[in-house]
């Protein structure tokens, strides 16, 4: 069986293009150096010849709050056109299975807690994000089409905030996690005495490892069959203070840590209701507390080779 992990050298993608190879799967990897997901012919022509099983969507422009907010445009029309281009080759090469990955943030920002999938497009999305979560909501509705209009067997699943090797810890582009990761090493590197973090510290989040994103995709891609996208996550979230705090420890830093108010929180609060992916047989594994403490572990070892994405 081949599968084709688009994305795959990323953060989500490389946990799955390993999640598949430990099945004994043959796995390939597209990423921008493979074929550009922005060109339709040249990812039509790849997936054709190619001719996998299966592909998953792990895809994508992202970003943190700051950059989301600065570049609407390019998350809005990028991602919808990496996912449709890579959708509509598969069709074409007549993949028999698809999984589209989108995210959390396709819910509203006020959205009752916590978010159960039946939630979308009852309010407002969050405005600093909101291109972005337009763009995945749209990703779920071609999905749903594919399926109604040629009978695809494609799914969608929709994890929560991820975290784990190889995700991006640039200062300016990254999501909240790696780069409190990122900031608390330095700062206990360099003996810094007081770290200043964006906001008030009050949203809560939820966080999954990837690890446990692949474990769900690997299980849902071989037990789950039906239009409506499901909720990827642990359940259970802390407040941005907390999670600054636990980093800080396990990062070693011993300052003190001050919040500017004068930027945005973002979202209020953001957990999932994951009832339905437990319901069948799947649940995350890897504890908030370890999986920080060994992604801060990776970071470290991968900045000493010069390969964390910094």
């Amino acid at each position: 069986m081949t599968i084709v992990v688009a994305g795959g050298t990323g953060l989500a993608g490389s946990a799955i293009v390993r999640a598949y190879q430990a099945t004994g799967a043959e796995v390939v990897v597209i990423n921008r150096k493979v074929v550009d997901l922005l060109d339709r012919d040249a990812t039509t022509a790849f997936l054709k010849s190619v001719k996998p099983a299966l592909v998953v969507d792990a895809a994508a422009k992202v970003g943190g709050i700051g950059a989301n907010n600065a570049y609407p445009v390019e998350f809005l029309s990028d991602n919808v056109r990496i996912q449709s281009n890579l959708m509509e080759a598969a069709h074409a090469a007549d993949v028999e299975k698809f999984i589209f990955l989108g995210s959390s943030c396709i819910y509203p920002r006020d959205c009752a807690q916590p978010i159960k999938e039946e939630y979308l497009l009852t309010g407002p999305l969050e405005e600093t994000n909101s291109a972005y979560a337009i763009a995945k909501i749209a990703g779920i509705e071609l999905i749903k089409s594919f399926r109604k209009e040629y009978g695809r067997t494609w799914i969608s699943l929709m994890p929560t905030n991820l975290y784990g090797p190889r995700d991006n810890f640039e200062l300016q582009g990254s999501h909240v996690l790696p780069a409190f990761i990122r900031r608390f090493v330095e700062a206990a590197q360099n003996n810094v005495a007081t770290e200043t973090l964006w906001g008030t510290g009050s949203p809560k989040r939820e966080f999954l490892h990837v690890d446990d994103l692949a474990s769900a995709v690997v299980h849902l891609g071989n037990t789950y069959d039906a239009k409506e996208h499901l909720n990827i996550g642990t359940g259970e979230d802390l407040t941005i203070k907390e999670l600054a705090q636990l980093v800080a420890q396990l990062a070693g830093f011993t300052g003190e840590i001050a919040w500017d108010t004068t930027k945005p929180d973002g979202t209020p609060r953001k957990v999932l209701d994951v009832s339905k992916a437990k319901s069948l047989g799947w649940a995350p594994q890897i504890s908030l507390r370890d999986g920080i403490a060994s992604t801060i572990a990776w970071y470290k070892d991968a900045t000493a080779k010069g390969e964390a994405r910094r």
